[in-house]
């Protein structure tokens, strides 16, 4: 008996797909249009679903190593970093599937959303602010993830968001309305190098519409992508957004006419109604059967998800699968936790160290103070980390447990009814109730607060949050998460002092129920909510006070929470530092002038009053398990910081511009167009960062005196040309010394600083290349970044669609120029650029 053609591997995938297709019935391949295919016993298929979550590690799925976030890994500007971390990533992916083989192949990352705004509640999933290095990035996670074998894939990357997405608010409903240059510069820019690599199975378009248009349904746009490749890429919906195309964009009448509208505009798959597929695929069937499809249309769908899923080697033999010795117990490898390690050290970046506390001698006593002192954080994305270690930690392991001093800074209270009860916690905290008659250890709270009233609440007696997600309510929650999240509180304070508490989760008030005395999350009105007098039995401010006053060195870390006032869904009410933290650093700074403010966030912050004279800054993203002993490997110089900002500090909110509105040009926002007076200066700017040496600029210069023009073309160009010595690409020459006592390791990066006299206006500085450089002391380099002169180019509208035109780079004499960041760009040389006629 023949072996039927899609089990021969020895064939290309297209051929493979389109012998299974040709065997698979109508109704058959009707159904593999949802998120969720089933089995076809027949043909030896099993049940296949699309999706599994790996932004930065395997999410969801239990146990797994859990490196930075991706705004943080950006910072290392390094994008071997990024593809050693997706293999190690998709070895724990194929780990989870040898262990239960209905855990997907088909992952979703990495997010190329460029960081437009930092007010984006999903700052902290994407990876810089220019497209062009947020491509570079992502092309590098996704080669990790594809793997190295030519054949089969380690697992399939799926980029997203496609296009414009850079609001959590009325995500749905808005549109982002984009000129042709903002698209074709900024927006496509970002996703065009992951998928001319080669290493791209899938997109999932966003949920937004896009000049007006949902982006479900921008087939010139998406026809545009698949046009940048040989290879077949799948698109795959975002969750519900098959209903929302009906419900809130109204962009269609009926599911029917929905479902129609976006197979034809070149969606493949259908996430919705969650494992309820046969919805789906009565309304695809109902779309052939009233003519709004044809079977053309549906099998040019199925055929894309059959090659993605061929590409992983589902349908080959063990012996066909390079990847087929990986087992259920390659996780947490040493070799991941050390990974780990070096992606937290590359991550931080030493933003100011005016007084040169910096690097810190590992001597002394330290006080590690705020709220992220002894935590590590995960958000929406992550997975469950094996292990953490906290700044406090590393800190203890660095200098000795005896000579750290640990803070949080949270005040702890007790919370009294008006009838004179405390409310009391047991043990386990799986009971909350009002009737303790005197404030001990069971009535004790560590009240953390988070900024614009939101609070969590610890209880000293269990050690858990109090969490509204019980009836009665509890205090066994380990960490503030969940896609609703049940362990965080509003505070309403009365004219007489007292509180009553909104739990955010349920949008409930807490009141305490009449004879047992349970607290529970049930109050409808602020009138029924019980108003607690709340007594402070130690100050968290006088706390952080005392300890850094007589400690010789004190580390406040402060940041946010990835799920409160900020994340998936929600944007940032404003760029500033909570108010509590504010005086957390305050409290420290005053005690002890040699303070370090160590920053752990997922996005920028605006260093408002309190916090924008700080002599000495570090910030880093949240930066998984390997958090602590990544920031203190810096901060003691043991690794030397390399870290560089992939996106702008604005130092006034009104820099960042307006969150909605997506023409970055002509609101001047970006690093790319704020202006070049003194209205412009950032408080960090894209690129900066600190090494602990004296790197001076000596002097750049470019290979050519002059170029052609390159002929117009719809390409984006990477950022590092494959091949230096092409046609087209030139070699910036700088020269850089370090006339420190350390060795440092310096970014070196080239820009355009534009040119005048052209038809288009140029951006007002635009990253060309960059190259890292090892300097030894009282040493001097001549480094070299290849440029490839198309980066000069701007869109030239040819027409009224958004495709009518070309990049095109005009004649004439650019600046280029070269330094630590974008703003900071001592040497500066000109290239001209000559008619190409």
């Amino acid at each position: 008996m023949d072996v039927p053609a899609f089990r021969d591997h020895l064939l290309p995938a297209p051929a493979r797909a389109r012998d299974l297709l040709d065997r698979l019935t109508r109704a058959e391949r009707v159904a593999m249009l949802h998120q969720r295919m089933p089995a076809v016993d027949r043909l030896g298929l099993a049940r296949f679903h699309t999706g599994c979550e790996v932004l930065h590690g395997v999410a969801w799925l239990g146990t797994a190593t859990v490196f930075p976030q991706p705004v943080g890994l950006a910072a290392a500007w390094d994008p071997d970093l990024l593809r050693r971390v997706g293999d190690a990533v998709a070895t724990e992916v194929r780990a989870k599937h040898a262990a239960d083989p209905t855990v997907s192949l088909n992952v979703w990352a990495p997010v190329v959303n460029t960081l437009r705004h930092p007010a984006w509640g999903r700052n902290e999933e994407g990876y810089s602010e220019d497209p062009h290095l947020t491509g570079h990035l992502g092309a590098a996670y996704c080669r990790g993830l594809r793997g190295e074998d030519e054949r089969v894939w380690k697992t399939a990357p799926t980029l997203k968001h496609f296009l414009a997405y850079n609001n959590e608010t009325d995500r749905s409903s808005t549109s982002s309305d984009l000129p042709p240059r903002t698209l074709h510069e900024e927006e496509l820019a970002a996703f065009r190098e992951p998928v001319a690599s080669g290493a791209v199975a899938a997109v999932m378009p966003a949920y937004n519409r896009v000049n007006g248009v949902p982006a479900h349904l921008q087939d010139e746009l998406l026809a545009e992508l698949r046009s940048w490749t040989d290879r077949s890429v799948a698109v795959v919906s975002d969750a519900a957004a098959p209903t929302f195309l009906v419900t809130l964009q109204r962009a269609a009448a009926d599911r029917a006419g929905g479902a129609a509208a976006m197979l034809r505009a070149g969606v493949d798959s259908f996430t919705d109604d969650d494992a309820a597929s046969h919805l789906t695929i009565a309304r695809v069937t109902e779309a052939l059967e009233r003519g709004l499809l044809t079977d053309d249309d549906v099998d040019a769908a199925v055929l894309r998800l059959l090659e993605l899923r061929i590409r992983t080697g589902e349908l080959d033999g063990p012996g066909a699968d390079p990847y087929a010795g990986i087992g259920a117990d390659d996780l947490d490898l040493p070799a991941h936790r050390e990974l780990a390690r070096e992606a937290a050290a590359k991550g931080v970046v030493v933003l100011r160290d005016d007084d040169h506390v910096l690097p810190l001698t590992p001597t002394g006593s330290v006080a590690v103070v705020g709220p992220l002192a002894d935590a590590v954080l995960t958000d929406w994305y992550s997975g469950t980390p094996p292990y953490v270690v906290t700044l406090a930690d590393a800190v203890r392991e660095r200098w000795g447990a005896d000579r750290v001093e640990v803070a949080s800074g949270a005040d702890v209270v007790a919370l009294r009814t008006t009838d004179g009860r405390y409310v009391a916690v047991s043990d386990a905290g799986e009971r909350v109730v009002a009737d303790g008659a005197v404030a001990g250890k069971e009535c004790r709270f560590e009240v953390a607060d988070r900024g614009d009233g939101v609070l969590t609440l610890r209880s000293q007696a269990s050690g858990g949050l109090l969490t509204g997600g019980a009836w009665p309510m509890r205090a066994d929650a380990a960490r503030v998460g969940g896609w609703e999240v049940q362990e965080s509180f509003r505070r309403h304070v009365h004219a007489d002092g007292s509180w009553s508490l909104l739990h955010l989760g349920s949008g409930r008030w807490v009141r305490v129920q009449r004879g047992t005395g349970a607290v529970c999350a049930e109050a409808r009105t602020l009138a029924e909510a019980e108003r607690f007098v709340v007594r402070t039995l130690e100050s968290g401010a006088a706390r952080v006070a005392e300890v850094a006053g007589r400690c010789d060195t004190v580390l406040v870390a402060v940041g946010n929470d990835p799920h409160l006032g900020g994340r998936e869904t929600q944007d940032r009410p404003h760029l500033f530092l909570p108010e509590a933290e504010v005086g957390t650093w305050r409290a420290a700074v005053e005690a002890n002038p040699r303070a370090v403010l160590t920053l752990v966030s997922s996005y920028p912050y605006v260093l408002g009053p309190g916090v924008a004279d700080a002599a000495t800054v570090v910030w880093s993203s949240h930066g998984g398990q390997e958090l602590g002993h990544g920031l203190v490997d810096v901060l003691t110089g043991a690794v030397e910081p390399t870290g560089r900002l992939a996106q702008t500090w604005p130092a006034r909110p009104e820099q960042a511009g307006d969150l909605f509105d997506y023409d970055t040009r002509r609101q001047q926002v970006t690093y790319r167009h704020l202006p070049a007076d003194a209205t412009g200066v950032p408080a960090f700017a894209f690129g900066h960062g600190l090494t602990y040496g004296a790197v001076r600029y000596a002097g750049v210069e470019v290979s050519a005196d002059a170029v052609a023009a390159p002929a117009p073309t719809r390409d984006h160009p990477p950022l590092h040309p494959a091949d230096p010595a092409s046609p087209g690409v030139v070699t910036v020459r700088v020269r850089v010394a370090n006339a420190g006592s350390r060795a440092v390791e310096e970014l070196v990066q080239v820009y355009s600083l534009g040119c005048a006299d052209v038809a288009v206006p140029t951006p007002v500085r635009l990253l060309l290349g960059y190259r890292r450089v090892r300097l030894e002391p009282g040493t001097e380099a001549v480094v070299d970044v290849p440029v490839d002169v198309t980066r000069l180019a701007v869109w030239h509208a040819d027409g009224p669609g958004m495709l009518d035109g070309a990049l095109r780079v005009q004649p004439g004499e650019y600046v280029v120029a070269a330094g630590p960041s974008s703003v900071d760009l001592p040497v500066r040389t000109v290239l001209a650029v000559g008619d190409a006629r």
